[in-house]
């Protein structure tokens, strides 16, 4: 009896073409779910998905799995929601908007509701995603805020004379505080060394960027093109060393830095070798380069 039911659960029938174990590849990333999840909000994009009988329509990778062009980090927050119809987020968790927009493509209108954004006299959210906390952006964010209310409530009399002349020059000051730190980005490169002394000619592709430093301030400088996906839950306060750029040039990241206030202060580059072939001179070098900014 036992072993009928598991056969019955485990393969798919012409009356129900879905096994009752499920495997996704979302982006890249792979979730086991039962069946039931997944149609668990009628109407939703997944309950057509595994509802319908034809199940050859559905996209499938090489090994066989159900394949979702979408995000594969935050998946994990739609299937979550799928179990149970809650929404449990950690703390400054900083994709709420681009989570949103799962949402709405997994056609999941209670949970776009809950992410929606609850908008306050002191924080309204733009259409930036990356700016989960504004707060962060500036070192004396509430020095700030109280010397405008203070030039604010200031006669217009005494603020025509000197020492409204005074307040209002701090004030301009206040304004163009900036967050000082250190940013550090890096990248990995490798080159072939002939017996010419000639190099592969894409021995300046750059494969992937890597941003080190405090994530208010890697988020305030680069923004959208800022992938976070690796390390999403940190607060803004701390360091992290798990982002990356979304583009490879890095002309482009150092026109970002220096339009922020940053200059390089330090650079650094190691770098291995190893024989390409046993029966050539060729040599492929490997390096790890690092540049060090810093804004006052």
């Amino acid at each position: 009896m036992a072993l009928a039911d598991n056969a019955g659960c485990g393969k798919p029938s012409e009356d129900f073409p879905f096994p009752e174990i499920i495997e996704l590849n979302v982006g890249g990333q792979v979730y086991i779910t039962r069946h039931p999840t997944l149609v668990s909000v009628p109407g939703s994009l997944l309950w057509e998905m595994f509802t319908q009988k034809n199940i050859r329509s559905l996209a499938r990778d090489s090994k066989g799995r159900f394949f979702v062009d979408r995000d594969g980090f935050l998946f994990r927050y739609i299937l979550d929601y799928m179990r149970d119809q809650q929404l449990v987020l950690p703390d400054h968790f900083p994709e709420r908007s681009r989570l949103q927009r799962e949402a709405e493509y997994f056609m999941l209108p209670e949970l776009v509701k809950m992410l929606a954004p609850k908008l306050s006299k002191q924080n309204s959210l733009g259409d930036d995603p990356c700016q989960s906390d504004p707060e962060e952006l500036s070192p004396n964010a509430d020095a700030t805020r109280n010397l405008t209310s203070a030039s604010a409530t200031l006669p217009s009399a005494v603020a025509g004379g000197p020492g409204g002349a005074v307040t209002a020059s701090m004030g301009a000051a206040g304004t163009d505080v900036r967050r000082a730190g250190f940013i550090t980005i890096g990248y990995r490169g490798s080159y072939t060394l002939g017996r010419d002394s000639q190099t592969d000619a894409k021995f300046r592709r750059v494969a992937r960027i890597m941003v080190c430093g405090k994530t208010s301030l890697a988020k305030e400088v680069f923004g959208d093109t800022l992938n976070e996906s690796r390390d999403p839950d940190r607060p803004p306060e701390r360091y992290t060393s798990r982002y990356y750029l979304k583009f490879t040039f890095l002309e482009q990241a150092f026109d970002k830095l220096a339009d922020a206030g940053f200059h390089m202060v330090a650079c650094n580059s190691t770098g291995t070798c190893a024989f390409a072939h046993d029966q050539t001179d060729d040599r492929i070098w490997t390096s790890y380069t690092e540049y060090v900014f810093y804004r006052e």
